[in-house]
């Protein structure tokens, strides 16, 4: 089964517009990470596309995901686990990944339900924009 269209992604969880953004900053989904998720803006830092990737595995947003993928390490085709449920994102530190930088790192730990994952990403800036490049999976 090929990822899901961008429409039957959506329709699985998609959160009230009351709901805050999945990525754990204030406001709404649509004033944060829906924003870069629709294509109306670009993530002007690593952390900020960090956050909006892990708001898009959330909600299923394969196109989103593989768009900020760099070319080089972007995988064919995405398939998200329908049964993973995401449940949180804690930055724990970055390094460089500015609007004055070409490349940056950001290290967090995405919470799921029955574990979580510790990751160092790293992020450089193609025709200007951020994209993911890979992770170091840390203990």
């Amino acid at each position: 089964m090929g990822p899901m269209s961008r429409r039957a992604a959506r329709a699985t969880s998609m959160p009230r517009s009351s709901d805050g953004c999945p990525c754990g900053l204030p406001g709404s989904y649509e004033a944060c990470c829906g924003r870069f998720h629709s294509g109306a803006a670009a993530a002007p830092t690593a952390e900020a596309l960090m956050r909006s990737r892990y708001s898009a595995f959330v909600r299923g947003e394969v196109p989103y995901l593989l768009l900020t993928w760099h070319p080089r390490t972007r995988p064919g085709r995405l398939e998200l686990d329908p049964g993973m449920r995401w449940t949180g994102l804690e930055i724990l530190g970055t390094a460089d990944g500015s609007a004055f930088h070409t490349t940056g790192t950001v290290t967090f730990r995405a919470s799921f339900r029955g574990g979580s994952l510790h990751e160092r990403s790293r992020f450089e800036r193609v025709d200007g924009a951020w994209v993911y490049v890979d992770g170091e999976f840390l203990s």
